[in-house]
C-alpha cells in the first residue's frame, strides 16, 4: 500500500459527515511513522457516492466529464436531484471532489426494508361501504418487487408495470417477498380467501419498482432511481402515490439529504409520498430516512391487538419516535403495524425463513412500520379516486387532520391513528 496525502478530507466541504466518516474509517493515520498527517488505505477501497452537480438543470455531458477518470464507474444518472452515482478509488474521489463542476459528495448508503383486523381497524371497511376502492389511481410499490399473485392479477391484471432495477428483469418478480407483502397491503382483493385478507385499496393499480435485493438491502442511489423513474412516467401510469417501506438512518439534517432531496422533488411533481418511520424505536431520535423528509408522511405502527375497536391499541415498541435531527415532529400519524396478514411470494427468502408466518397457502404476516406505510398510500389511493384534483399537500391535510387521537405522545403516535372513512369525508367537504 502506497501512503496518500488525504487531509482533504477532513478539511473539506464538499464531503458529507458520512462519507468523511466511511472514508477515515478505512485509512490509518500514518503520522507517528512519518511525522506527517498522512493515512494508508486498507487494500483496494472502493467508494460508492452520490456526486451532486452545480448548476439548476442536470446536464448528461458535464457529469460525463466530471467523472472522466481511469478508476470511476458512473451508475446511474439521477437528473431528479441534479447528480450522478457512481463508484471509484480514493484517486478518483480525489479528481471527483477538485472538479469545478461538483457541489457536493455523499456515500451512496446501504437501504433496507423496514388485514382482516388491519383495514377495519382504520375504518377502511366503512370507505368501502361509500363506494371507494382506490380504481383509477396507481400506486407504485418502491421495494423488493412484486410477485404476481392471485389477488392482484385476478379477475383483471392490476400490475399496471413494473421496473427491475436489480435483476433487469421484464416481468413482475419478488425474490424477497416484502415487496408483495406491501403491495397487497395496498391493493390486494382478497379472492384467495374469500375476501378475508383484503387491502385497503383493492382495485387500485400497482406500479412496482424493485430496488432492492433478495437480501431486502441496496443502495441508496437505487432507491433514488426508482423515484425518478416514477416521476417520469407518472402521467404515462396515472402514478399518484409512491409508497416506500424502506429507509437508513439519517446522516444528518434533511437539508443534506438526496433521498430527502428525490421525495421532496416527487412531491412538487404531484405524487404524494408515503414513506415508513422506521423500526428502531422505542427511543427519540429515531426516524429514518427518507421519512425525516418534511414533505412526506410518515407512517409509525400502532398494535391493534387484534381488535377493531381502538381502545386497547398501542404504538408498537419498534415504531421510531421523533423529533428528527432538524427537530421535525414526526411521524406524521400511525396504522396498524403488528401481525398484518398479506399476500405470500413463495419461494422468496421472506416465505423460505419464516415458514411459520404462512397463512392458508397464499397470505404471509409480517411486522414492523414497513406494514403500517402502504395501509397510508393505499388510503391516499381511495382519497384520489373520490377527489382527483387534489394536491399532496391536501391529500395530506385530509389524511392528518381526520386521525383518530389515541391519547399518546405526539413524537410516538403523531397525528393519531388512520381514519379512512373520515379521510375521504374530508377531502370530499374541504376541498
Amino acid at each position: 500500500m502506497h501512503p496518500e496525502h488525504l487531509t482533504w478530507i477532513i478539511a473539506s466541504s464538499k464531503l458529507s459527515p458520512a462519507l468523511k466518516k466511511h472514508l477515515c474509517a478505512n485509512c490509518r493515520d500514518d503520522e507517528k511513522k512519518t511525522g506527517l498527517r498522512r493515512f494508508v488505505t486498507r487494500g483496494e477501497l472502493r467508494v460508492p457516492v452520490i456526486v451532486q452537480l452545480a448548476g439548476e438543470t442536470y446536464d448528461p455531458e458535464l457529469a460525463r466529464t466530471a467523472a472522466a477518470h481511469r478508476d470511476l464507474v458512473i451508475n446511474y444518472h439521477l437528473p431528479l436531484i441534479g447528480s450522478f452515482a457512481a463508484q471509484g478509488s480514493l484517486a478518483a474521489l480525489k479528481h471527483l471532489h477538485d472538479h469545478s463542476a461538483v457541489r457536493r459528495l455523499w456515500l451512496d448508503r446501504n437501504v433496507h426494508t423496514n388485514l382482516d383486523i388491519a383495514v377495519p381497524a382504520v375504518e377502511g371497511n366503512t370507505a368501502w361501504q361509500q363506494g371507494a376502492g382506490g380504481k383509477g389511481v396507481s400506486v407504485a410499490v418502491v421495494d423488493t418487487g412484486i410477485h404476481q399473485h392471485p389477488d392482484l392479477v385476478r379477475p383483471t391484471n392490476r400490475i399496471a408495470a413494473f421496473n427491475d432495477l436489480v435483476g433487469k428483469k421484464r416481468f413482475p418478480y419478488d425474490d424477497n417477498g416484502h415487496g408483495t407483502h406491501c403491495a397487497g397491503i395496498v391493493a390486494g382483493n382478497g379472492r384467495s380467501l374469500r375476501g378475508r385478507y383484503r387491502g385497503i385499496a383493492p382495485e387500485a393499480s400497482l406500479v412496482g419498482v424493485k430496488v432492492l435485493d433478495r437480501y431486502g438491502g441496496g443502495p441508496l442511489s437505487t432507491v433514488i432511481a426508482g423515484i425518478d423513474w416514477c416521476v417520469a412516467r407518472k402521467d404515462d401510469l396515472n402514478i399518484r402515490v409512491i409508497s416506500l417501506s424502506l429507509g437508513s438512518p439519517p446522516e444528518g439534517s434533511y437539508r443534506d439529504d438526496p433521498a430527502v432531496a428525490a421525495v421532496q422533488k416527487a412531491w412538487g411533481a404531484g405524487i404524494v409520498v408515503v414513506a415508513a418511520a422506521g423500526n428502531d424505536g422505542p427511543s427519540p431520535r429515531t426516524i429514518d430516512s427518507p421519512g425525516h423528509a418534511p414533505a412526506a408522511i410518515t407512517v409509525g405502527a400502532e398494535d391493534d391487538h387484534r381488535t377493531v375497536p381502538c381502545q386497547d391499541d398501542t404504538i408498537a415498541p419498534f415504531s421510531s419516535r421523533g423529533p428528527t435531527v432538524d427537530g421535525l415532529a414526526k411521524p406524521d400519524v400511525v396504522a396498524p403495524g403488528v401481525g398484518i396478514v398479506s399476500l405470500r411470494a413463495p419461494g422468496s427468502v421472506l416465505d423460505r425463513q419464516l415458514p411459520r408466518a404462512r397463512v392458508s397457502g397464499y397470505y404471509f404476516t409480517l411486522s414492523g412500520t414497513s406494514m403500517a406505510t402502504p395501509l397510508c398510500a393505499g388510503l391516499a389511493a381511495l382519497i384520489l379516486e373520490a377527489t382527483p384534483d387534489l394536491t399532496p399537500d391536501e391529500v395530506k391535510g385530509a389524511i392528518v387532520h381526520s386521525c383518530r387521537d389515541l391519547r399518546f405522545d405526539r413524537l410516538a403516535q403523531g397525528s393519531g391513528l388512520l381514519d379512512a372513512a373520515n379521510a375521504v369525508g374530508t377531502a370530499r367537504v374541504a376541498y
